[in-house]
């Protein structure tokens, strides 16, 4: 009973069904889905005129721990998580030093225990020095799989060249997370913005050509080795285009800044804050990505939450840093779609719970169940609410979305059975855990 909490009256997104029903948490799990007797519960939530959702999972964030830890750390992105209504986060390699080893997966786990309100797993950096033995580590507890930067970003992580990616498809089993870029057309064009530019050219340089270029040849890499890929952050309709031929090997992420910005009008509003990497592109790509959500070949909505400075985003282009906040603007800026009929709230659960946890073959979350982590996103999407940088709880405290009403709002967040957020308000003290993943067949996934 007293780890019991019995949520009342609320509007459930169950899979293939969205009802009123009363929902039972116990014990981390969910232990009842309505009706349930009050009695059966120790504390009773009333969630009349409120969504409950799966748990948001971001499988795309940069908390820069170790590392840059003055723009942002572990404990103040997963702060910021848990006020978005994420209930999880996968956290990316490129922090200083990189996360290429156990031993540095192992250091971030350490510093993730009792510091992050939400849970967490760490993925790995693919090199061309571990890529003989990436099939081993990617198994190891709280690792949530392998990153491959084929375009230099922020950091040093880079894999530029097709015979080590080559390697590191061939070693391993789980799917491979990948910033696709082409580092061979981005030095060529890096001539339009060398010696200071005006931002607006930053989707120039880094042009639809680098990511199809780079998509092109992972996807043809994947069919030789036939490795399983995740395409992170697409923003072309050139990518989505050669997408769709390999979508029993491929699957697809796209954020929301590149489904609801667009050049030029971002960059002549936000200047270098809405320079990222891939960029923010015209809004012929933009409604492409749209068409591709619509078709169901996007899989997954991740944030790339990747926070910098004011001032280090102050300095002049290109010399300013790639990168914005994100994974506390997910869910209200993707619920404000829903309102204004561009998915329904069922695909966005897909895009945000059951598509991650389908991809990454997450153990025990992506759906109301019972026996699954209690792990919930609890929205009201009749709110009217304006999102500020006073809201923003990363430590860089700003959001390109300063200023924009939004319709939906995640109200309440619990993770483990635990209410961690109520009403833009932390409760308790931080307690996430490392995500849980269905085990390998036994003998795969070995360096050859």
């Amino acid at each position: 009973m007293s780890s019991s909490i019995l949520l009342k009256n609320g509007t459930a997104v169950l899979p293939g069904r969205t009802v009123q029903a009363d929902i039972l948490l116990k014990d981390g799990k969910i232990a009842g889905i309505g009706p349930v007797d009050p009695a059966a519960a120790a504390e009773i939530v009333d969630c009349s005129g409120l969504h409950i959702l799966p748990g948001v999972i971001d499988t795309q964030v940069h908390f820069r721990e170790p590392g840059p830890t003055h723009k942002e750390d572990l404990e103040t992105g997963s702060r910021g998580a848990v006020l978005g209504g994420v209930t999880a986060v996968f956290e990316m390699p490129n922090t200083s030093p990189n996360t290429d080893t156990p031993e540095r997966l192992a250091d971030k786990l350490d510093r993730a225990s009792g510091r992050m309100w939400c849970n967490h797993a760490f993925f790995l950096g693919a090199t061309a020095e571990n890529a003989g033995q990436l099939g081993v580590w990617e198994r190891l507890p709280g690792c949530a799989g392998v990153k491959v930067f084929m375009g230099s970003s922020t950091g040093s992580l880079l894999v530029d060249d097709d015979a080590a990616l080559q390697r590191i498809l061939a070693g391993g089993i789980r799917r491979v997370a990948v910033h696709c870029e082409d580092e061979g057309r981005l030095r060529e064009r890096h001539s339009l913005v060398a010696g200071g530019a005006d931002v607006s050219l930053h989707p120039e340089w880094r042009d639809a050509e680098a990511a199809l270029r780079a998509t092109t040849r992972l996807l043809g890499l994947a069919r030789m080795t036939g490795r399983r890929v995740h395409v992170l952050h697409v923003t072309t309709a050139d990518e989505m285009d050669i997408l769709v031929d390999y979508r029993d090997l491929a699957t697809v992420e796209v954020t929301p800044q590149h489904l609801t910005l667009a050049a030029p009008e971002a960059y002549e509003t936000l200047g270098t804050l809405a320079q990222m990497n891939p960029p923010i592109r015209d809004a012929r790509h933009r409604e492409a990505l749209w068409r591709a959500l619509d078709s169901g070949l996007v899989d997954v909505i991740g944030s790339d939450h990747a926070p910098h400075t004011l001032e280090e985003k102050a300095r002049p282009y290109p010399e300013s840093p790639s990168g914005m906040t994100g994974v506390q603007t997910l869910v209200p800026v993707m619920l404000d779609h829903v309102n204004a009929g561009r998915l329904t709230l069922e695909r966005f659960v897909d895009l945000t719970s059951a598509g991650p946890a389908r991809i990454y073959e997450i153990a025990g979350k992506g759906r109301i169940a019972v026996g699954y982590d209690a792990d919930l996103t609890i929205v009201d999407m009749k709110a009217r609410r304006t999102i500020t940088n006073d809201w923003i709880a990363s430590r860089c405290g700003w959001t390109p979305f300063d200023g924009v009403s939004v319709q939906g709002w995640p109200m309440l967040t619990l993770v483990g059975g635990r209410i961690v957020m109520r009403e833009d308000t932390l409760l308790g003290a931080p307690g996430g855990h490392p995500v849980r993943f269905h085990p390998l067949p036994v003998g795969m996934g070995l360096s050859p």
